[in-house]
């Protein structure tokens, strides 16, 4: 069996080596092409569609790489954290077809990782197992201070070089990028791997789960943090951090924070289905969830297609 996956993984890498070595180095701006979607919808005004997957079948990663929504949020918090299936599923998503049409490396489907530790605990190693072999974000549970929101974007990043102006926060993310580029098909991922917006050219986005009464009580200083991508707003843990209150007082917390985000030009995310993604949309969200894993089910595909009716798209 080992034999089988061993040649079955020579055989992609052999494939997509091809990709790897007629992908330009892109020096010229004229030849640049943003890898991440997500990130190039963000800057262009757009709001954004995904789900949270725990799903690490080779069949859903085919399901989801075809299925028009934007990004996958591959949750190994609630499910096991498990980076050899992380990575045979992000082999599972490469589709040569796609890229043969496109002419260029970017996923239509952008793939993102939750990891298990909240901010209270460290971060650096699971950010940095998840970031190697190739995700292009990852979404970290429960910040609840600024310390913790910087601590991490830090691991999202590489160390920076001395003098740059967007050095701070400093990057702690180890130096092994054998795996992630040869995934994205590039020969400057090392440039490239760094968080947007804090670097412009940054192709990785650091989503801060604010899900707790001390997180909405911080949120100022939480998302005036360099180097956030994303502020993803928890509804159902803030309500449990809350004390199961009334919902008017969890939604008064939400739009608290989502109005901070709305001043300082951060995406904020939520939750959502059929039933409230348009609402969301219109209060402002630019980054939501429209179901969870397990394919494309119609309760999804309504909430998609009413989401990108409310987004313009």
């Amino acid at each position: 069996m080992k034999i089988r996956q061993t040649m079955a993984f020579a055989a992609v890498i052999g494939v997509l080596s091809l990709c790897v070595q007629s992908a330009p180095a892109f020096a010229q701006d004229s030849d640049y092409v943003r890898l991440n979607r997500t990130i190039e919808l963000l800057e262009g005004g757009q709001s954004v569609l995904g789900v949270l997957s725990a799903d690490y079948s080779l069949g859903n990663a085919r399901a989801l790489a075809t299925s028009g929504l934007d990004f996958i949020i591959i949750d190994m918090e609630h499910s096991p954290f498990d980076v050899e299936r992380l990575r045979q599923f992000l082999l599972g998503m490469t589709d040569k077809r796609l890229i043969q049409q496109k002419g260029n490396l970017q996923m239509n489907v952008t793939p993102f990782v939750r990891v298990p530790a909240s901010g209270a605990e460290q971060v650096l190693f699971q950010a940095k197992q998840v970031l190697d072999v190739g995700v292009f974000g990852v979404m970290y549970p429960a910040i609840s201070t600024r310390e913790q929101a910087e601590n991490a974007v830090r691991a999202t990043r590489y160390p920076q070089t001395n003098g740059v102006p967007d050095f701070e926060p400093a990057g702690l993310r180890g130096r092994s990028p054998t795996n992630a580029t040869w995934f994205w098909g590039v020969r400057d991922y090392m440039q490239r791997a760094d968080v947007w917006p804090h670097d412009p050219r940054g192709e990785l986005l650091a989503i801060i789960q604010i899900e707790t009464a001390e997180g909405v009580a911080n949120a100022e200083e939480i998302v005036a943090v360099p180097g956030i991508g994303v502020i993803f707003i928890g509804p159902s843990d803030l309500t449990a951090s809350m004390g199961f209150p009334s919902g008017s007082e969890v939604e008064d917390a939400i739009q608290s924070v989502l109005r901070i985000c709305l001043a300082r030009g951060v995406p904020c995310a939520i939750t959502t289905g059929a039933g409230t993604v348009e609402q969301r949309l219109n209060e402002g969200f630019r980054f939501v969830t429209v179901g969870l894993d397990g394919g494309i089910s119609a309760g999804v595909a309504t909430a998609l297609q009413r989401g990108r009716a409310a987004a313009g798209r």
